[in-house]
């Protein structure tokens, strides 16, 4: 049977080259066309450049008139006005700068062909004048208000952000006070006797500030910990508490790793590290049972609780400083003295 005998249908034959459709019919908007909507559209634009303004003024007012008295109350209050006043400041001069393009700028849609990188003279001054006619068609030259709330607005914006951090510099330069905590200090009613006659602050559970036993921390437990006796009353309460927060581990005394000036820091396995990470700050409270590490979980540097919590991964750069601890004739756990090196993040300059 020939070929011929059936009915064969051929594919349409494709073009190369699609034929280029054009730019669709540009119609007017409102704006384009009505006096009267176009001013009232430069009136919605100078609100809202107008808006920011009044936000950001009022984030600088609250940032003066809300001073930090160091309680949870005055740091919430005076957080959420800076917040609302730059969100707000933020927020107002992008959607005017929207409006303005969408409503009053020129939005016929321009071609420009493809050629090589380096355009010769009069496709540049082509482009130039186009980027000339931009701007007149933006309206700035014409619209004095618009272009004094762009102004006001732009320029007062940044500086609730940067208004606290200039005012806050130079405050205290005192970095030596990072080396003492009131892991030194021993009130009547927070401190033990050791056997030698000497006292040391007890160490308690955090948050409920009761004393901890050495027979109540078995080996693989982990307690936050912070001087008995540490209280919201006190003054520089949370100044304080940030620098003495401490995280105490029982290991397997076979483990530990101890130089011979620090045989005397832990107890029967019992060691006590400062809780501040050494890169940034942030708490490392993370706990590998199994390998004896504490993670950040900020920048995630690791130290080895059973080597003097040295660090083996991460951006810190020395170990977490060790509390020297004791027991006291009562069976509880005190502080021998304060940490012996400043705690927190390497800065620099460290006084030792």
């Amino acid at each position: 049977m020939s070929i011929n005998q059936y009915n064969v249908t051929r594919a349409p034959e494709v073009a190369d080259r699609f034929e280029n459709p054009g730019l669709e019919e540009h119609l007017p908007r409102l704006t384009d066309v009505d006096a009267a909507a176009n001013k009232r559209a430069e009136r919605i634009v100078a609100l809202l450049f107008t808006l920011s303004i009044l936000a950001s003024i009022g984030a600088l007012v609250g940032y003066f008139a809300l001073p930090l008295d160091g309680t949870v109350g005055s740091v919430r209050l005076s957080t959420i006005v800076l917040g609302a006043g730059i969100g707000v400041g933020m927020l107002g001069i992008g959607v005017a700068a929207i409006h303005w393009a969408k409503s009053l700028m020129n939005n016929v849609e321009r071609v420009e062909l493809r050629h090589p990188q380096r355009s010769d003279d009069e496709t540049r001054e082509v482009a130039a004048q186009m980027m000339v006619d931009g701007v007149n068609d933006s309206g700035i030259a014409r619209r004095p208000v618009l272009k004094g709330a762009l102004a006001g607005a732009a320029a007062l914006a940044p500086l609730p952000i940067l208004v606290p951090l200039v005012g806050n510099l130079g405050g205290d330069w005192n970095v030596s006070k990072f080396k003492h905590t009131i892991w030194g200090e021993t009130p009547d009613g927070t401190y033990g006797t050791l056997p030698d006659g000497s006292k040391g602050r007890r160490l308690a559970r955090d948050p409920e500030d009761t004393p901890i036993k050495a027979s109540d921390v078995t080996i693989g437990s982990v307690f936050h910990v912070i001087p008995q006796g540490l209280s919201e009353g006190q003054p520089d309460y949370y100044e304080e508490k940030a620098k003495a927060v401490v995280l105490l581990i029982r290991l397997d005394p076979r483990i530990l790793k101890e130089s011979p000036e620090r045989a005397d820091w832990s107890y029967d396995g019992i060691v006590a590290y400062s809780k501040i990470c050494t890169h940034v700050g942030c708490p490392v409270a993370l706990y590998e049972q199994q390998t004896h590490h504490l993670l950040c979980p900020c920048h995630q540097s690791t130290f080895d609780v059973a080597d003097e919590a040295k660090v083996v991964f991460g951006p810190a750069k020395r170990p977490l400083p060790q509390l020297p601890i004791a027991v006291d004739t009562e069976g509880y756990l005190v502080a021998r003295s304060d940490f012996t090196e400043p705690i927190g993040p390497s800065y620099w300059e460290r006084l030792k």
